[in-house]
């Protein structure tokens, strides 16, 4: 069943928000191309969560407060989203810029939180193991190089845009740009503290991620401590999109070991 589109007010800030499903809240983070539809992941997962999947603030239609500048800013504007969301610790997952955001927000504090999953974050880089550079492709290499499965990225390239998706694309370009422009999609502070996780956590990584090389999964295992780390084959960038069965499998298996 798809979910519904709601507002949510934060302090000053207002965004969109889909939302669904029943359960324990799961807080899912979007990635730098914005607020998706309600997509088959998202539907597997309200079988077991109340899932809310808001808009970044700059992305969209969503307000774009002046006072935040950078991906510390989003993390601590989601610390206050958590505490205003509910009442019970939140099951949070990040897609890339939003796995980014979701690990900042837990080296912070994760005493609101259950669980953590990162599907192929931004926010850390390896000597030796260059990251693709999403700023320099072209606008059809920018959909190709997420994907393995091609046949994904045909159908996204054969859609006509309204006006109106088109001057949100525009806007979610720039809005990622702050994010992730200098330096390239990492703080190079975060790494170091990311010991700090105490909560269950799964790193989701596909095999042929051309933005971010899966090499990088290991990495991150390294230092989480107690994270589980989960490489799916035949997978690009987005295992959300192009494998929402398993991904939200395992999301749902670290979610039944907190119980």
């Amino acid at each position: 069943m798809p979910g519904t589109e709601t507002k949510h007010k934060v302090r000053d800030v207002n965004v969109r928000m889909l939302r669904g499903g029943s359960g324990p809240p799961l807080l899912f983070l979007h990635g730098a191309n914005g607020l998706p539809v309600w997509l088959p992941v998202f539907d597997l997962l309200s079988k077991n969560f109340e899932v809310f999947v808001p808009e970044h603030p700059g992305f969209g239609t969503s307000d774009n407060p002046a006072w935040m500048r950078n991906i510390g800013d989003l993390a601590m504007y989601y610390l206050d989203f958590i505490d205003e969301l509910s009442a019970h610790p939140v099951h949070l997952v990040g897609q890339s810029l939003g796995g980014w955001a979701a690990a900042e927000v837990a080296v912070r504090n994760c005493t609101r939180l259950k669980s953590l999953s990162l599907l192929g974050p931004a926010g850390i880089r390896i000597k030796g193991m260059p990251a693709g550079d999403n700023f320099i492709w072209d606008a059809e290499e920018s959909i190709r190089n997420l994907y393995f499965n091609q046949k994904i990225p045909d159908q996204i390239l054969s859609m006509q845009l309204t006006d109106e998706q088109a001057d949100i694309m525009l806007t979610n370009r720039f809005a990622a740009t702050k994010f992730g422009w200098e330096p390239r999609w990492y703080n190079p502070s975060l790494e170091r503290w990311l010991h700090r996780i105490a909560v269950p956590t799964l790193i989701v990584w596909g095999k042929e991620d051309k933005l971010f090389p899966s090499a990088y999964a290991a990495r991150w295992g390294e230092k989480i401590p107690g994270s589980r780390v989960e490489v799916i084959p035949e997978c690009g960038h987005v295992p959300a999109v192009e494998k929402p069965e398993i991904t939200a499998k395992e999301i749902s298996r670290l979610y039944a070991g907190t119980r």
